[in-house]
């Protein structure tokens, strides 16, 4: 859907103050009816990256490419985005279906379209209550899915949100996740920020790490896992407390008569030999599975 060729962007705030560089050549590609998650610590790059994508900065080098998908020319391809800022700007006075009718306006909907969008999509937001009041009266969450859900009326086939679920309650939180999982069932490309390592984990294909500016990597979850694939063991067994072995493991009580065991895997059949001798009951045995958060911490390091 689009790509980053070698894009650096340097910002110099003031004409007596030092440059700085936000992004340092950076490529990767945002693949098309995927969900990719942009994960990165605060400060990363991740807003002035998709500021870059809208064309509301430009990179001071490289280019930005927009496949054939989005359009042929700037406005084809910008009617067929749709972009949720980190910091909406609500119109405070207007009822939240004012707002959705001011917005599909923009994006040039027909109040007929407008009409049945809003309709369809209010319940699943679960803000239909709420759409007849003034935005003022609005919570986070109840901002946050008015946000989304404007960027849902002109039917996009790339939908950009950044921080998506940053403030919200666990509650709030599943529910959007649900609604990027059905909108990519739909046959949407959706690319979501966060810096919150369990939520690009829950429902992203793909995942682009980035770091101080420069991509870490821009991989399916599969291939990273795959890449990052741990050679520990964790074997179940039946006791009430640690064990005395000779073979090297880790031991962790996890709950009443079961304990974990952790081995690497040249020492896994002597273990399992010697669990046998001493008659201890082994319940499952499987090879330990390495956690995006995992990677990411290790990669921060």
């Amino acid at each position: 859907m689009i790509s980053f060729e070698n894009v650096s962007k340097i910002f110099k705030p003031d004409a007596f103050g030092p440059p700085f560089e936000a992004l340092t050549q950076t490529s990767f590609e945002i693949k098309p009816q995927k969900v990719t998650g942009f994960l990165g610590a605060n400060g990363a790059g991740k807003s002035t990256s998709m500021k870059i994508m809208m064309d509301f900065i430009r990179p001071t080098k490289g280019k930005v490419i927009y496949h054939q998908q989005l359009g042929k020319n700037k406005n084809e391809i910008f009617e067929n985005i749709g972009f949720l800022p980190e910091r909406p700007f609500f119109y405070p006075n207007l009822t939240g279906e004012d707002f959705l009718f001011f917005m599909g306006s923009l994006v040039k909907v027909s109040k007929p379209d407008i009409k049945k969008s809003i309709e369809y999509w209010a319940q699943i937001f679960k803000i239909d209550y709420a759409l007849k009041r003034k935005i003022a009266t609005y919570s986070k969450g109840m901002l946050q899915r008015l946000g989304f859900m404007a960027t849902l009326l002109h039917k996009p086939e790339l939908i950009i949100l950044d921080e998506p679920l940053s403030g919200l309650d666990p509650l709030g939180r599943k529910d959007l996740k649900e609604i990027i999982n059905q909108v990519s069932n739909e046959g949407k490309t959706v690319f979501f920020s966060s810096h919150i390592v369990s939520d690009i984990e829950e429902v992203s294909q793909e995942v682009i790490f980035i770091k101080q500016g420069r991509v870490i990597f821009n991989d399916s979850l599969n291939e990273l896992y795959e890449k990052n694939k741990l050679k520990t063991y964790e074997i179940h067994v039946g006791s009430e407390s640690k064990i005395e072995l000779s073979t090297p493991c880790q031991q962790e009580v996890f709950s009443h008569g079961h304990l974990k065991l952790f081995v690497e895997k040249e020492f896994k059949n002597k273990l399992i030999e010697e669990l046998i001798q001493k008659n201890i009951e082994i319940s499952s045995l499987s090879l330990k599975k390495v956690t995006l958060e995992e990677i990411f911490y290790r990669t921060e390091k």
